[in-house]
Parts: structure tokens; sequence; C-alpha cells
């Protein structure tokens, strides 16, 4: 694990609701990458297998 951030799909602020960010892997290559999502009072990371 390199640690390093490879995409960054929102850095905003949003109303209260659903929201849908689409996600683009074909840059990427096969393997486990870690996502995060934080609001003022969560915060969350879980890990994801993208297999190509």
């Amino acid at each position: 694990m390199l640690g390093r951030e490879v995409r960054k799909l929102a850095d905003n602020s949003f109303e209260p609701g659903n929201h849908k960010v689409l996600f683009d892997a074909s840059g990427l290559s096969s393997g486990i990458y870690f996502y995060s999502i934080s609001t003022p009072g969560f915060s969350s990371t879980k890990r994801m297998a993208f297999i190509k």
C-alpha cells in the first residue's frame, strides 16, 4: 500500500439528501483500494477490491 490519493470524487458540500457520484476506474489497475466518506459528525473508511 503506497498510501497515495488516486482520485478525489467530490470535494464540496452537499445539501442533505441522496446523491450520486460516478467513479470511472478505467485508468486504475486491479488491486485493493481504500475509500472514505466524512461529514461533520461521521467518518468512515472502507476497502474496495477492483478487478479488471
